[in-house]
């Protein structure tokens, strides 16, 4: 069948496995006659989708002079078999790539592409080396499952799973004729605020109904980094990816930590050349806008050219990613795309770090208290600022419901439920590239918590919008000598990574809290594990922060030098 331009394609080619499964997929066929390289995608969302909210159709490429496969994973779609997720994309998708080397239309040169599942389900196909497999382009997703798509620091990424899980059971209720399930299913979608509030969140009746897979509440209960995970990810196997990749991120999207940490340790464990392009994206779509700030023209990245380019490096041997830089970030705030010469390592000893102290004289509790930034520590005892954590009206998310994206903050750090600790006016540009990190004295009434730090841009109208967030939960930071509490103990935890200048004339906050929920789930307090407490099992608590010459508690910033920055936009 054509669909213009002079491509073809052919729908429903079936592809039986050793085990008997029957993996579906659409080929299209570019118009040139003669065997052509083959870019492949593999996705649980339907097929025809094909990542075209943010890719371009998979015809269009085809037009470019490539064979394009768009297949159906394990038991979706079309395909025959039980999903789970992650379970068995390594095998299946070395399969499938030795059986397209074998088509007439391949020349035996195949790359990769889609971003979020459809990147993992590249990374676990690469893992497995097979030979005709060469290039790679894992955009916005994780190698490590546990650290960086699941959980972050110790606390479970409630909102972006529950509503994920929401999304794969209700294909899964289909596809097993579960009609009971399918309804309420779809009726949970209309309500997701609410479903995001039960508790206990592991056992959602709409989400571990009889007959449904269990990777919802697999994924809850899993709260450790062990060998669950790195069944079902690359993380002990990162060394076995040794083809170039092109990686994408977005600095608001929900698997930045994870794309993060595939980037660097690839970048120190394969000897394949990795690149990078972030951006001031979500997870969709990838465009200027992005929560409620317009990031300009710039912010526009043309990703099906980009694509273009990589795939005719890498499969045509054009050269067209010759000279190019190893990273491209885009700089938010100044709304410039950089040319770097590498991302910084995380912790290096290398960056130039700038440090910012809290202070405050007791009263540091919302954007109306009295709390200060400042490159001085206190010169002498301060009064501890403290605030109360709330499991039943936790602190919230930056974003309303948690969506992801800047978002102007002044109304929820209005709450005393936060500490705020904002800079004088800045007189000249700070400039910030990697991961922000602070080091906090504190104190908590329960032998269980968590603290939130949130990196905050304040505009000279006194707007202000969250550039990036770190939590930490006590379990995590401090293992098994546990949270004392009652006890200052320090909290040393990294946010997440970020580029962004603040200009003259804006302020730096930082903003303290327990909990940024539904972002994350709310740590009960007590000694019930949080996937299965319920409201009985929450404590509130209380929580004070030390800043005085002996618990400066500080932000650090890391800083990129302009000699390593070079300005020039996308092509």
């Amino acid at each position: 069948m054509e669909v213009g331009s002079g491509v073809t394609v052919e729908r429903g080619v079936r592809f039986r496995l050793a085990d008997g499964t029957r993996l579906v997929s659409d080929h299209y066929y570019p118009p040139q006659p003669g065997p052509a390289p083959t870019i492949l995608m593999r996705q649980p969302y339907g097929r025809a989708v094909a990542s075209t909210v943010v890719y371009a159709q998979p015809a269009w490429f085809a037009a470019q002079g490539y064979n394009v496969v768009i297949q159906d994973v394990r038991g979706r779609g079309e395909s025959t078999g039980k999903f789970y997720p992650f379970r068995h994309e390594g095998r299946d998708g070395k399969a499938t790539i030795e059986w397209l080397a074998r088509r007439p239309e391949c020349n035996g040169r195949i790359g990769m592409y889609g971003f979020s599942y459809q990147g993992l389900t590249q990374l676990l196909a690469a893992a497995e080396r097979p030979a005709a497999l060469q290039c790679i382009s894992p955009a916005q997703t994780a190698g490590d499952l546990f650290s960086g798509w699941f959980y972050h620091q110790g606390a479970y990424r409630l909102a972006s799973s529950v509503g994920w899980a929401l999304q794969l059971l209700r294909g899964d209720a289909r596809t097993r004729r579960l009609t009971a399930a399918s309804r309420h299913l779809e009726e949970a979608a209309t309500r997701l605020p609410s479903l995001l509030a039960a508790a206990p969140y592991s056992r959602i009746d709409r989400l571990t109904a009889r007959g449904l897979p269990t990777y919802h509440r697999d994924w809850t209960t899993h709260r450790k980094a062990a060998p669950w995970w790195a069944r079902y990810d690359i993380s002990t196997r990162m060394d076995r990816i040794q083809i170039p990749a092109l990686h994408l991120w977005g600095w608001y999207d929900t698997y930045l930590d994870g794309s993060e940490q595939l980037y660097q340790r690839l970048q120190a464990e394969s000897k394949a050349p990795q690149y990078l392009v972030a951006g001031p994206w979500s997870h969709i779509p990838w465009s200027r806008y992005c929560g409620e700030v317009d990031h300009g023209p710039d912010a526009i990245l043309d990703t099906d050219r980009l694509l273009l380019r990589w795939f005719n490096h890498w499969l045509k041997d054009t050269g067209d990613f010759t000279g190019e830089p190893p990273v491209r970030s885009f700089a938010l705030g100044e709304n410039r795309w950089h040319r770097m010469t590498s991302w910084p390592q995380r912790s290096s000893d290398t960056l130039a770090v700038q440090r910012w102290f809290l202070d405050s004289d007791g009263r540091a509790n919302s954007i109306q208290g009295d709390g200060r930034l400042g490159p001085e520590v206190p010169s002498r005892m301060r009064p501890r600022d403290g605030f109360v954590y709330e499991p039943e009206v936790p602190a919230a998310a930056p974003g309303p419901g948690a969506a992801p994206g800047p978002f102007l903050q002044n109304r929820q750090d209005s709450m005393n439920n936060v500490l705020a600790y904002t800079s004088p006016v800045l007189t000249e540009a700070v400039r910030v590239a990697g991961r922000p990190r602070v080091c906090l004295h504190a104190t908590s009434r329960t032998a269980s918590a968590d603290l939130v730090a949130k990196l905050v841009r304040v505009l000279p109208d006194g707007r202000s919008f969250n550039v990036c967030l770190g939590i930490a939960r006590s379990s995590w930071l401090f293992g098994a000598q546990g949270l004392e509490p009652d006890r200052v103990q320090c909290w040393e935890f990294d946010l997440e990574p970020t580029h962004c200048v603040f200009l003259p004339g804006e302020r730096l906050r930082l903003v303290i809290s327990g909990s940024a929920f539904p972002l994350y789930d709310r740590n009960p307090g007590s000694t019930v594990s949080p996937e299965a407490a319920d409201s009985w099992d929450w404590i509130q608590n209380q929580q004070q922060l030390l800043h005085d010459p002996d618990h400066p508690s500080c932000l650090h910033l890391p800083l990129q030098s302009d000699i390593e920055f070079r300005e020039g936009g996308l092509t």
